[in-house]
């Protein structure tokens, strides 16, 4: 096998020479001035691809062709184990607010896509009022008619955002209550008198 290969490359190599090298080379150092080389003759044949790679092989190329089971196997699966069309889903659900279908599990996207317009106009709003300047205290954003309905001592200390138009009936205000409650001061451990 090394032998054949070995053989192979020799092969490639003299056959290279012979087609980039017409007179095969530079002759020897010590030949005649009106000797002929030994490879000129070969200059005047024919060069075919053929002779150029003689018995050489090639390498990672199929030996065999797929058969059409297989190929059809590959393609679509195997009905007993693995099938790969399309099968019906069967986890969509319809969303409440506006009826769309959506798989379970998942925010509707059309109910998401308002969510994402509106949250766009007020970050907008937020920009046009308040610029590019660091945010110091605590922002709040007001639809139509909501000013009167919060007292003074509420809205001190915090930056108002006012949009004029009235507020979306699925963005509830108990969206805009804090998440994370402030430290108490009392070091007591609750629940107490468990035993």
């Amino acid at each position: 096998m090394s032998r054949n290969l070995f053989l192979s490359i020799t092969n490639l190599f003299r056959n290279l020479e012979s087609l980039f090298l017409p007179h095969g080379g530079h002759p020897p150092a010590l030949a005649l001035a009106g000797f002929q080389h030994e490879h000129s003759h070969r200059s005047s044949q024919e060069f075919s691809l053929k002779q150029l790679i003689g018995d050489g092989m090639l390498w990672a190329v199929p030996k065999h062709r797929r058969s059409v089971e297989k190929r059809l196997k590959r393609k679509f699966g195997y009905p007993e184990y693995n099938w790969k069309p399309l099968r019906e889903k069967r986890n969509i659900r319809s969303c409440l607010q506006c009826g769309h279908d959506h798989e379970m599990g998942v925010l509707c996207p059309f109910c998401y896509q308002k969510v994402l317009k509106e949250t766009e106009l007020m970050q907008s709003k937020i920009q046009e009022t308040l610029g590019l300047d660091p945010v110091d205290k605590e922002v709040i954003v007001l639809y139509e008619g909501e000013k009167a309905e919060q007292s003074s001592d509420e809205l001190k200390n915090k930056r108002i955002v006012e949009m004029k138009k009235p507020r979306p009936m699925w963005f509830t205000k108990n969206l805009l209550q804090k998440s994370t409650q402030q430290l108490s001061e009392t070091k007591e451990v609750k629940p107490s008198d468990l035993a």
